[in-house]
């Protein structure tokens, strides 16, 4: 999904969700790849940067958590997805400035 598509109440909730490593939003990182509803069940596509990321499970639960908040949000299933594969190329303009501002280039 293209960056200027990646709007609405998920996805600026899901912004709200910071990598426990470093504080930017899954979003701003690129990790998110596609966000569904239907009704109240909520679909979520996340990749990470790595396959042996020690931080899953809490990335799980912090994107379910974040999202059942949301109004007639009562089901969050997270998928991840490996195709394709997550390169810096994916990280917001927002989130490079994030990262300059703690020493990190890319």
């Amino acid at each position: 999904m293209p960056a200027e598509e990646r709007n609405g109440p998920l996805w600026d909730a899901l912004r709200e969700v910071m990598d426990p490593e470093i504080p930017i939003s899954l979003v701003d990182l690129g990790l998110i790849y596609d966000v569904r509803r239907d009704g109240s069940a909520v679909e979520v596509d996340l990749t990470f940067t790595a396959t042996a990321c020690p931080c899953m499970a809490f990335i799980h639960f912090d994107i379910q958590d974040r999202l059942q908040r949301e109004p007639g949000v009562a089901e969050v299933k997270v998928n991840e997805v490996w195709t394709p594969a997550w390169t810096k190329a994916r990280i917001s303009p927002e989130g490079r400035e994030m990262l300059k501002t703690m020493g990190v280039s890319m």
